[in-house]
């Protein structure tokens, strides 16, 4: 479900924003042109599969030259995007990162990942993990001009998806 509040933010909205900040609670929150999305935190399933991700693919991103990191800001202080964590080429220095070589999304119930997918190409991000638990499924998206294509391999780390996807230990319910 989605809110939109047409004009100026009420004054309640802009305390609940504080009170977000003030308790760390707005970490995952992101603007889109000028629009705040907040973002609640994700099932525990979610940061499991990130951090398995993490593991897996740290001596693939060490091969390949890359720098891991946790969430950043990908994008600048009016317009940017949260992914899960990323892979870039040195390792960044500024709050708002202009591009990453890869963003991981784990996927949650409700969330606005897919519609990310844009944003991440104006930004020239190579490629796009994608990891969705409830369904058990890892995919790998490259970029090609300005839309991502689907692939079994990443040319950037050097793995077949399928292998990779082997190796993660879904969790149950």
């Amino acid at each position: 479900m989605k809110t939109v509040l047409v004009g100026e933010r009420p004054l309640e909205l802009e305390a609940y924003l504080e009170r977000r900040h003030a308790l760390g609670q707005d970490r995952f929150d992101e603007i889109w042109e000028g629009t705040y999305h907040v973002a609640p935190m994700a099932h525990p399933w979610h940061g499991f599969v990130d951090k398995l991700l993490g593991e897996l693919l740290a001596p693939y991103a060490r091969r390949a030259g890359l720098v891991g990191t946790s969430a950043f800001n990908l994008g600048q202080p009016d317009d940017f995007r949260v992914p899960d964590s990323g892979y870039h080429r040195t390792l960044p220095s500024q709050v708002y990162v202009p591009s990453a070589a890869a963003v991981i999304e784990v996927v949650s119930p409700g969330d606005e990942t897919w519609e990310k997918f844009d944003f991440y190409a104006r930004c020239g991000v190579n490629d796009i993990c994608t990891a969705e638990p409830f369904d058990q499924r890892l995919r790998w998206w490259i970029l090609v001009g300005l839309t991502y294509d689907e692939t079994d391999f990443s040319s950037l780390l050097g793995i077949r998806v399928d292998e990779l996807a082997a190796q993660i230990e879904w969790p149950r319910a």
